[in-house]
């Protein structure tokens, strides 16, 4: 018998800014990289432009998509398109936003919507984030998306990745308002949340039967990502308003015991991010107790001073608490996202000048085709986010390769993308196999995109040649067939062949 369920989905995915166009142009709707894009303070200072211009060809991407044996599709709305002004909305947008939805269901995908995929009207400010009424604001904006697409989507991601959205926007500030603050951060965390469990609650008003999600960038380290779905889990675990950062910190160490041992390096990585939230005030040990077959810990440390704390004293200072436990949700989440790319945080810093493909790398931090490829790690990650018997979906998951004025570079460790797709998808079926509740895995991307003010790194199962219009090749931009061997596999895991993952 097949170890993939009979509502298993694979998917691909996009974001609206990496591949619509026509955003922060003249005359064009305005997000919050606008300022940055012109200053040249992303990435390799390439402005977003044209992208892929998906907005104008959108059908002619879901036929490759379908192409590559996809029955979900994965995409996000630009929120400055839909909001462009203060009070107004452009029905045109959504419309657009609806007939792309609609095209899905046409070529038997099921569409999967995130609502906002890191960006956000400019009028609204860089720092959004930071402004406390926020979640209102963007609950407002679910209501009216969810009200016009219900009719051909039910399954939502409210906000991507907002814990990789907190470390590139308020913790090392590569992303704007370009804050570097942990108690800064640790204060948008806060209102990222809120604003999900006000979306939840909004969009299951509205659609009673949808299927809501946030995913998270998967980290190694705890306060970088799990100990968000955490705070989101409180109350379906039975905690008290007043046991929060014991559970958080008993969280802690069942993160740590369930992931792959750690280098020292890892290790020394962990601690500073320890010390810098919790300043030694949560839960530490280890003892023989289990949670969902996990070993967990029951010796907790100092609780002095704990309002001395960053991360308590958000908490405190924040709505977070009163929105979790006012919900009358006890989880606001239907499915537990997780993005899986290169999870150890220590491996993203590197010496600068470091051959990598396409010549030296002159930055202190891993460049997106020099990352470590590791699928069995995501059978690991997959195990350490079961939480309340969710079902799991692998929103993200994906390699990138190198293209400099048309040249493309392979990777320097051999890897190709087919050989990716077969790796990741053997250990997708042994993480099911095991018991893992797997129910969806998205690929990263459709199409090669604007990686962030960066169009060199290359993800898509479809590569795009910029030099020449725009131009969609059969082969990903290293030149293999990437999307047939998706295709091949999907194929062959449905009918129980487990000869394709060879």
């Amino acid at each position: 018998m097949s170890a993939l369920s009979r509502g298993f989905r694979f998917g691909s995915a996009i974001a609206s800014f990496q591949t619509e166009g026509g955003i922060n142009g003249p005359g064009e709707p305005e997000n919050n990289f606008y300022s940055w894009e012109r200053a040249g303070l992303i990435g390799r200072k390439d402005i977003s432009g044209i992208a892929v211009d998906f907005w104008n060809r959108y059908e002619e991407f879901l036929d490759l998509a379908k192409a590559a044996g996809c029955d979900a599709f994965r995409f996000s709305l630009e929120w400055a398109r839909i909001q462009p002004k203060v009070g107004a909305f452009d029905d045109d947008a959504l419309s657009r936003y609806n007939d792309i939805a609609a095209a899905c269901v046409e070529r038997g995908m099921q569409p999967l919507v995130t609502l906002c995929h890191w960006t956000h009207p400019r009028w609204l400010g860089e720092d959004f984030w930071l402004q406390g009424n926020s979640p209102e604001v963007f609950a407002d904006y679910a209501r009216l998306v969810v009200s016009r697409l219900s009719e051909h989507c039910s399954h939502w991601v409210t906000i991507n990745e907002p814990n990789a959205l907190v470390m590139l926007s308020y913790l090392f500030g590569v992303f704007p308002p370009g804050i570097k603050s942990v108690t800064r951060s640790l204060e948008a965390a806060a209102n990222l949340l809120s604003s999900h469990i006000k979306a939840y609650e909004t969009i299951h008003e509205v659609q009673p039967d949808a299927m809501v999600t946030t995913n998270s960038a998967c980290a190694s380290v705890y306060e970088l990502d799990r100990m968000l779905v955490d705070l989101l889990s409180l109350r379906v675990f039975g905690v008290d308003r007043d046991d929060v950062y014991r559970w958080i910190g008993e969280r802690r160490q069942i993160w740590y015991d369930t992931l792959e041992p750690p280098s020292r390096g890892e290790q020394l990585v962990r601690a500073a991010a320890s010390r810098a939230v919790s300043r030694r005030h949560m839960a530490t040990g280890r003892a023989g107790n289990t949670v969902q077959g996990i070993p967990t810990s029951r010796r907790y440390g100092s609780q002095r001073n704990i309002s001395e704390s960053p991360l308590c004293a958000m908490l405190e200072r924040s709505s977070l608490l009163d929105t979790l436990y006012g919900s009358i949700y006890d989880i606001a989440l239907d499915m537990v996202g997780i993005d899986y790319y290169n999870p150890v945080v220590s491996r993203h810093i590197v010496l600068p000048g470091r051959r990598t493909s396409g010549g030296r790398w002159w930055l202190p931090l891993r460049s997106a085709w020099d990352d470590v490829i590791h699928p069995e790690g995501l059978y690991y990650y997959a195990r350490a986010n079961m939480t309340a018997g969710l079902p799991i979906w692998i929103v993200e998951n994906g390699m990138s390769t190198r293209v400099v004025r048309g040249q493309s570079f392979p990777r320097r460790d051999g890897w190709t993308r087919p050989q990716f797709i077969r790796e990741t998808l053997r250990v997708l079926i042994r993480s099911i196999e095991e018991g893992i509740p797997i129910e969806a895995y998205f690929h990263w991307s459709l199409m090669d995109n604007y990686e962030w003010g960066d169009y060199q790194p290359r993800l898509g199962l479809y590569g795009i040649d910029r030099e020449r219009g725009l131009k969609i090749l059969p082969t990903d931009s290293a030149g293999y067939d990437s999307a047939g061997e998706y295709r091949k596999v999907i194929e062959g895991l449905r009918r129980d062949d487990l000869s394709v993952l060879e």
